[in-house]
């Protein structure tokens, strides 16, 4: 297995003035000076006496900064914990503080929310995109900081040179990144990546999906999901692919525009926003000419057309459309494989770096998630036939989560298998087809994990909630409320109960688990005999 660090070393000394990092319509830097950037990194971690093995933190925007700022961390041996910025700022402290991070690069709206004595193992906070100090606590860590572009000159008087790149290779059992399945504030479970797997999650993807230096991608995801971490940043990046991001969430017209100029080799995203592209395009186009298509022969130059008309409009480079994270709907699944589209489905988690299940567009089984990545086996008596838990095994899976032993050992079963959770069937052919759930955890449709335990906690502080319940309905997430209504509550106060509730809870919500709506119940929700609410009666 070829550490990816050693093909980024390669990369940077035979495309050193090549683009590498690049913000849409925004600044650009080219292999050799995110080279330059890693190295002014070891000479601040030198100084400040940050060790091999500290973990530092990043929660901020998708930037072409962020991901120098992540190959800074994790190219000099520190381990990489990326944050979603969409975490509640408690749960951003919480999570920076059980990763033990010494530093912090987010951005000032970020930092002005959270409470640095929440953190206290936090030695400073740094501007992921200006590199100004925000906060520090460490005068060697910010004399460090502050001094690194001085240190960089006394090292490098003439700036650095191709044959200077050098990276540190013999770490694959080493953790790389803990990545935190969910802003938590319980009991957080932060999962441990080795250089090791997400060396092998490159080299399969390089098997199975090669790409060429020189081509490009357009970044959709957050880096600090491990899906978009993987596959749109690491591995492109690795093989001299440039890697433009959006920032933030583009709009439809935006993000067509993007894809016209910078012409990615493929597109990595989740279903919703095929299905969007499905249904306010394809969908009137074809409806539009719907007598042709029972047409034999003049359907088939229909849907060429449509399809060809689609590429264009993503660059007319795609080799390959990405999709993970949630199911796609079955009509669009339907349609895009009329339109010979190529489109594959994978099936993946943060604990398999992210891969699970993948096949080929040509090979791909329409309502499969793909084959296994490297083992998997169905916990049934026929696999064929009968569901059972998904359980897998192989170079990329999680050495387990970060300071949760009972977590860890609760992963695993008594003979090395990943227990993943999930639900499932094997053909003959040895197609991975997903049934559901083992547990109550919601998957939206951007492909985030989201606990309704977390959003009932918050629903219970809100005022008159006695009971609640988060179920997911057609792809948004319903609270289910049993209130308790004063004698005295007039009918207004009680019609508008439910927006009064939708309202609060939302405050302390992230982005992706915020509550579409509140359903007021008649009556308390069923329980087990040890008081538990019936939870399968409500989904």
């Amino acid at each position: 297995m070829k550490h990816y660090l050693t093909k980024l070393a390669e990369t940077m000394r035979a495309r050193w003035d090549k683009k590498a990092l690049c913000d849409y319509q925004g600044d650009s830097f080219t292999y050799g000076q995110v080279a330059a950037h890693v190295e002014q990194f070891r000479l601040f971690i030198e100084r400040a006496g940050i060790k091999r093995g500290d973990k530092i933190a990043i929660c901020a925007r998708n930037s072409a900064r962020w991901a120098m700022t992540f190959w800074g961390i994790n190219a000099n041996g520190c381990v990489a914990v990326p944050l979603l910025a969409d975490f509640h700022p408690d749960n951003i402290c919480t999570l920076t503080n059980h990763s033990d991070s010494v530093v912090l690069f987010t951005d000032d709206d970020i930092w002005a929310k959270l409470s640095p004595e929440k953190m206290p193992a936090l030695k400073a906070a740094i501007h992921v995109k200006d590199g100004a100090l925000l906060w520090h606590s460490d005068e060697d860590v910010a004399a460090a900081w502050q001094g690194r572009e001085q240190d960089y000159i006394q090292r490098h008087p003439q700036g650095m040179t191709p044959d200077q790149v050098d990276y540190v290779t013999d770490n694959l059992d080493d953790v790389a990144i803990i990545n935190y399945t969910s802003g938590t504030t319980g009991n957080p479970k932060g999962v441990m990546l080795t250089y090791g797997a997400m060396s092998d999650t490159d080299e399969f993807a390089n098997t199975h999906f090669p790409n060429h230096p020189g081509e490009t991608v357009v970044s959709m995801l957050p880096m600090a999901h491990m899906y978009g971490l993987a596959i749109e940043f690491i591995h492109p990046n690795v093989d001299g692919v440039a890697v433009y991001y959006l920032g933030k969430t583009p709009s439809p017209t935006t993000l067509l525009k993007a894809m016209r100029d910078v012409k990615p080799y493929m597109v990595v995203t989740v279903p919703l926003v095929m299905e969007k592209v499905y249904a306010s395009s394809i969908k009137p186009a074809l409806k539009k000419l719907w007598p042709l298509l029972s047409i034999p022969g003049v359907n088939r130059i229909i849907y060429n057309k449509v399809r060809d008309k689609l590429l264009a409009a993503f660059g007319g480079r795609v080799r390959c459309f990405i999709m993970g994270g949630a199911a796609l709907k079955p009509e669009v699944e339907r349609s895009l494989r009329k339109m010979r589209l190529p489109f594959t489905v994978g099936y993946g988690m943060t604990e398999a770096c992210p891969l699970l299940g993948w096949e080929w567009w040509t090979q791909f089984a329409p309502g499969s998630c793909g084959k296994a990545v490297h083992e998997i086996r169905i916990d049934s008596h026929d696999p064929l036939s009968v569901v059972g838990e998904i359980q897998a095994r192989g170079a990329n899976i999680t050495v387990g989560y970060y300071k949760n032993p009972e977590a860890t050992a609760a992963a695993f079963t008594q003979d090395g298998w990943f227990r993943t959770g999930d639900l499932g069937i094997l053909d003959k052919q040895g197609n991975i087809y997903i049934r559901g759930r083992i547990k109550s955890m919601i998957l939206n449709s951007s492909g985030q994990n989201i606990y309704p335990e977390e959003i009932e906690a918050v629903l219970s502080g809100c005022q008159h909630v006695t009971e609640c319940l988060a179920v997911d309905r057609d792809g948004k997430i319903v609270a289910l409320v049993y209130a308790d209504l004063p004698d005295d509550m007039d009918d207004e106060a009680k019609r508008a109960l439910p927006d009064d509730i939708h309202a609060e809870a939302n405050k302390s919500l992230p982005g992706y688990s915020k509550i579409a709506r509140v359903e007021l119940m008649d009556s308390p929700f069923e329980k087990t005999p040890k008081m538990s609410i019936k939870r399968y009666l409500y989904r």
